[in-house]
């Protein structure tokens, strides 16, 4: 194998500039963009109550005010930490409970801000630096390829959005590069303490986030490939390190089995159909937004003046760029550093590729499900660009370009999305123009389906002033007279002219969004 030379010193100085960038990116704004669904989970979990208990105290056909949706979005002294973890065993089991206790115990502390709540994550992700750099150490014996995956990593849009994010994705980040750093150190120690401490980044990660159990199966391939498919010290150490793991997760898998309807239940989204044409084309997107994606501004802003969207053509470039240095490492490594890069992000993206391709659902395009894939990707980036800008060739100047374009490309990147409201990990432009809209007007009531994520992420963006009303399943609410201001969030299951057949109302278009229309409501002056 190719000998890496020492780190140059200009390289030092660049990564060290790029990481100080990548943190501060980290924890700038981190209230500035919509606190979406997802979030608004996390918040409805860590306050301890259940979706049960919102349903039966908040839908119950009354006016609901912002300060009503809020209760049931913080931590208080009715609820702890049990309740937090009942509230995902019995709702949520696909959702392991550690990054939520943790988050439990950070706004315990500091409060229930947006920005706080978001803190946690950020602060997590930064472990991620020097876990990768330990990770490339195991894996390359070089430090080298370490600063520069370390690099990548910093200025990665899909790392610095998930960052941002109250969810357990950054914690889940951390948790597989620590859990292969140490899995690789067990395979070179061989001792009993080495492979212990590999079971326990195993639990850990478990009871980060489910998808884990994918990567600890990616292990265990790699184990059996290099050991030659032998059942060797090495293979029966994985698998007692692996059982350890489990027989300490085991009390989580008890109640996914006890409570596997909600767990059908939350996930049965994900079996909706998708053309597999756009499946294929959310992947080349998902792959290059791994690196840059300052283009997708103009998905929601196409007629704005500042104009980037000369970067969809480097989609193209970016996906060359992972081709290549996929076949390059498996071409210029041996088999333990190529099997494992290719067992690492085979074993997470191939069971949910192959699931969609089958069953005909999306969950592939979820990029979120995928960090152990682009892990993957970046350990392969960061080695291809640590063997060419090494060597003593004319070309070498074109990878150092090229390297310092790709991290460019990630700088403008967040530099782009930390101003806006919304991003592409979001997509929910309409929660964004709907509240403007709005709070426009004085004392407004809004009019919307009663869904937990969309009411509770609206109640962060409209005036305190605002009030709500929800519409039950079969039978639409009576509006009261004594508001002048009457909006409704219209859904395909209780579109506008429900109201102006049933109510006698008259439906005026104000926003006609990618998901929902914005409908003001007035009554018919020619009905007495």
């Amino acid at each position: 194998m190719y000998r890496l030379l020492k780190n140059p010193i200009w390289l030092k100085t660049l990564v060290i500039f790029i990481l100080t960038l990548g943190i501060f990116f980290r924890f700038i704004n981190l209230d500035k963009k919509i606190y979406w669904g997802d979030e608004t989970f996390t918040s409805l979990r860590l306050s301890g109550y259940t979706t049960e208990e919102v349903n039966s105290q908040l839908f119950d056909g009354r006016i609901v005010t912002i300060e009503d949706i809020q209760k049931y979005q913080r931590t208080n002294s009715q609820k702890d930490f049990t309740d937090t973890i009942k509230g995902l065993a019995l709702e949520e089991p696909q959702l392991p409970p550690l990054y939520f206790l943790i988050a439990r115990f950070w706004l315990k502390l500091f409060g229930n801000s947006i920005a706080v709540t978001r803190s946690i994550s950020a602060l997590i992700s930064l472990l991620i630096f020097p876990c990768t750099y330990w990770l490339c150490l195991e894996l390359f014996g070089s430090s080298l390829v370490g600063w520069i995956a370390m690099a990548i990593m910093a200025v990665s849009p899909f790392n610095v959005l998930y960052a941002q994010e109250a969810r357990p994705y950054s914690l889940w980040a951390v948790t597989i590069v620590l859990s292969n750093a140490s899995f690789l150190r067990a395979l070179r120690l061989k001792t009993k303490l080495s492979w212990l401490l590999y079971g326990i980044t195993m639990t850990l990660g478990l009871y980060t986030y489910l998808l884990s159990i994918l990567v600890a199966i990616g292990n265990g391939l790699y184990v059996l490939v290099i050991e030659r498919f032998r059942f060797t010290k090495t293979v029966i150490a994985y698998i007692i390190a692996s059982l350890l793991a489990i027989l300490a997760f085991f009390p989580w898998i008890l109640a996914i089995i006890v409570n596997f309807h909600s767990f059908r239940e939350t996930s049965k989204w994900a079996f909706e159909t998708m053309p597999i044409s756009n499946v294929i084309q959310e992947w080349m997107r998902n792959i290059s937004y791994s690196f840059m994606d300052f283009w997708y501004f103009f998905t929601y802003f196409p007629d704005s003046k500042f104009n980037l969207s000369f970067g969809t053509y480097l989609i193209p470039l970016l996906l060359i760029l992972v081709g290549y240095s996929v076949y390059f490492i498996c071409r210029e490594t041996p088999p333990k550093i190529s099997v494992f890069i290719l067992t690492l992000m085979g074993a997470n993206s191939l069971p949910l590729i192959l699931s969609d391709l089958l069953s005909g659902g999306y969950r592939s395009i979820m990029a979120r499900y995928f960090f152990p894939c682009y892990i993957g990707i970046y350990l392969s980036v960061a080695y291809l660009f640590a063997r060419k800008i090494n060597s003593r060739l004319f070309i070498t100047n074109l990878w150092k370009l090229s390297f310092l374009a790709l991290l460019m490309g990630g700088i403008i990147s967040f530099s782009v999305s930390s101003q806006l409201e919304t991003w592409w990990t979001k997509r929910t432009l309409d929660h964004v123009i709907v509240p403007r809209l709005i709070n426009q007007t004085s004392h407004p009531l809004l009019i919307l389906e009663n869904s937990i994520p969309m009411v509770a992420s609206l109640s962060y963006l409209l005036n305190s002033d605002v009030d709500f009303q929800f519409i039950k399943t079969k039978q639409l609410p009576i509006v009261p007279n004594k508001f002048s201001n009457v909006f409704l969030l219209e859904s395909p299951k209780f579109p506008v002219n429900k109201f102006e057949e049933e109510q006698k109302m008259k439906g005026k278009l104000v926003y006609k969004g990618r998901k929902q229309n914005l409908w003001k409501l007035e009554k018919n002056s020619g009905i007495k």
